[in-house]
């Protein structure tokens, strides 16, 4: 199995009530969110730095790539999974990756269906944060291993990608991974913790300090605390309305008896 799958499997998981009343919970036996160093693919170097930042795993996020610089990489990363982001993706492009050692692959949806019959590798759908709910919603029932969300046009996240991230991860039942337009404060980090985002992607080509200090953020999140993390609930009746409309349905009743 993909050794990032395994670190996501790792992150805490998501406990409900019985009934649906109570809000649900997520236990941490592992790290509160993962962190993966978004890297251009264009210097070898970017490799060793993904090992001095402690991420937990490394992103080609360029579509256009050295398969040297690629494979030189996962030797320099070692026990570190190594991903790419796939450029039209197809079943002999996904295992040409995990041929060269990569241990997941990301792809959007113009991708061949052909790229999610590949099994020797972890498989993730990059989504645009404008995709029609209907259609997040679809995902749980694509052979893929999660989801990353398109860090978008904007230089920083505003309030309603935050909206939007927290209603995917309402609908999703996989992993959800958001790729940073650019570094976030703690409270930043926090904010997407709450609303349950599994893991980051920072931007390539980050000083290594700057990298360090986000991983000292997400080291500090809670790792046992309530999160609106999970399935949309059911929507209870509202009872006042409820029983207003009876008695306005009794009041109509006794009207025609009269």
């Amino acid at each position: 199995m993909s050794k990032f799958i395994k670190k996501l499997q790792n992150l805490s998981r998501t406990s409900t009530a019985p009934l649906g009343f109570q809000p649900s919970v997520r236990e941490a036996d592992g790290a509160a969110m993962l962190f993966v160093a978004g890297l251009s693919g264009e210097d070898i170097k970017e490799a060793k730095m993904v090992i001095d930042v402690k991420a937990d795993a490394g992103l080609i996020l360029s579509q256009d790539f050295d398969s040297k610089v690629v494979k030189q990489a996962v030797k320099t990363l070692g026990d570190v999974p190594m991903g790419v982001f796939v450029k039209d993706a197809g079943e002999e492009k996904v295992a040409e990756m995990a041929g060269l050692g990569c241990d997941f692959a990301v792809f959007d949806n113009n991708a061949a269906i052909t790229a999610l019959h590949n099994e020797g590798i972890g498989k993730f759908l990059i989504i645009e944060q404008s995709l029609d709910q209907g259609l997040v919603r679809a995902i749980n029932n694509l052979d893929v291993d999660g989801v990353f969300i398109n860090r978008g046009e904007e230089s920083f996240i505003t309030v309603k990608h935050l909206l939007v991230y927290q209603r995917f991860v309402e609908l999703l039942e996989k992993p959800v991974i958001v790729i940073l337009p650019s570094l976030l404060t703690s409270a930043g980090l926090s904010n997407l913790w709450q609303a349950g985002i599994d893991g980051i992607v920072s931007p390539p080509a980050q000083p290594v300090e700057a990298l360090m200090e986000l991983r000292k953020s997400i080291d500090e999140l809670p790792r046992k605390a309530k999160r609106r993390r999970g399935k949309v609930g059911v929507i209870l009746p509202h009872y006042g309305i409820a029983a207003r409309a009876e008695e306005e349905e009794g009041e109509e009743e006794e009207e025609e008896e009269i």
